[in-house]
């Protein structure tokens, strides 16, 4: 038998009470003894005379790893009765503005050659980017507020996890990949086709989203036979973080890979954006004290371009915020959490159709066709 905490090895005629970690009460039954051999020249009350050692035994529940096929629980939103056919009108809402007006965007973009240039090229990416969060999360969160349905199979976790960590990291290289254009149009007006051409710009497209892949794929690479003994995940939507919890035993490589790929994404990204437009207001503020003009159309879609890029930010720092604030209600915590997949997609399409003079009279162009038409 082990020694003691304390190290002081039990001598004969030790009496080893086993108990549990809490002391028990006053009127809590004393646990059955059981009396070790003793020598016969022990001697009760000397020092090396019968003793009571309580050993403190943990509670530990044996974890059996879960076998597929698994299927979670999302706990999701704790919603009072009555209000879920609210909560789900809401997110139908939610869900139609983003398809609807991502798909303009796109659809206008696609169709009026007049705006066939990077920048609107790049904005088809972010569409498609926008899309693809959205989708992965709100039509499940419609039927958790309209039926209830909290079940999940491990395969649609895992497909919904993997869409959203995309779209964070996808989200962020394009937006990257978009002041770099916009740097080369406010800085090099004059050379700005001959080095943005159509290769060119597929390719820093191709690598923004290969780097978003292949970083978020490694990510998920780590759960491959990892055991699993928990299925309530507690978020609105599936995570790595989430999932992971539920792992029988620690998993620290994902998570300093996890932290490695949300800072190496952020950090290059803002270093890239800061870069672009130091060189952006250095260039305009050169030009206004020679009197040069500034194409108005390549620093209005900058201003574009900054919004989008600090509404997305904004979104994330909530997130962060909410975690340094565990005592705020769970509902709200959760619906913070959610900003970021919920408000950029919806917004975006409506600050470049307001923002853009090109994209916002090609909209009202073609609406009007449909419109005589009919």
């Amino acid at each position: 038998m082990a020694p003691p905490t304390g190290g002081e090895p039990m001598g004969r005629g030790t009496h080893v009470v086993l108990s549990g970690c809490a002391p028990p009460g006053p009127m809590d039954a004393v646990p059955a003894t059981r009396r070790l051999p003793s020598s016969p020249t022990s001697r009760p009350g000397s020092r090396g005379g019968p003793r009571r050692v309580v050993l403190c035994m943990e509670n530990i529940t044996r974890l059996t790893p879960l076998k597929q096929p698994i299927v979670f629980e999302l706990e999701g939103f704790d919603v009072p009765p009555g209000y879920g056919s609210l909560l789900f009108i809401l997110a139908l809402f939610n869900l139609i503005l983003v398809l609807l007006g991502n798909g303009v965007v796109a659809f206008v973009i696609i169709i009026d050659k007049n705006l066939h240039k990077p920048m609107f090229i790049l904005v088809c990416h972010l569409v498609a980017c926008d899309l693809l969060g959205s989708t992965a999360m709100l039509p499940r969160l419609m039927m958790h507020f309209l039926t209830g349905q909290k079940k999940i199979t491990y395969a649609l976790a895992l497909t919904q996890a993997l869409s959203v960590h995309t779209y964070g990291a996808a989200m962020q290289t394009i937006l990257g990949t978009m002041a770099y254009d916009r740097y080369f149009a406010v800085c090099e007006p004059l050379r700005y086709s001959t080095i943005m051409t159509s290769a060119r710009l597929h390719t820093y497209c191709a690598v923004a989203w290969i780097i978003a892949l292949v970083l978020i794929s490694v990510l998920f690479a780590f759960h491959i036979n990892v055991e699993l003994c928990g299925t309530t995940i507690k978020y609105v939507f599936c995570s790595n973080r989430s999932i992971l919890a539920l792992a029988c035993s620690p998993t620290p490589i994902n998570n300093i890979y996890g932290l490695f790929i949300t800072w190496f994404i952020s950090i290059s990204v803002f270093l890239i954006v800061a870069f672009s437009y130091f060189r952006i207001l250095h260039a305009s503020v050169k030009r206004r004290r020679t009197g040069s003009s500034i194409n108005s159309k390549a620093f209005r879609t900058c201003a574009i371009h900054i919004a989008v890029y600090l509404i997305h930010k904004v979104a994330v720092l909530v997130i962060v915020v909410t975690y340094r604030f565990p005592s705020a209600s769970q509902n709200i915590n959760k619906f913070l959490s959610i900003l970021f997949i919920i408000i950029p997609p919806a917004v975006n399409p409506i600050i470049y159709g307001l923002a853009s003079k090109e994209l916002r009279e090609s909209i009202i162009k073609h609406f009007s066709k449909v419109s005589h038409r009919k």
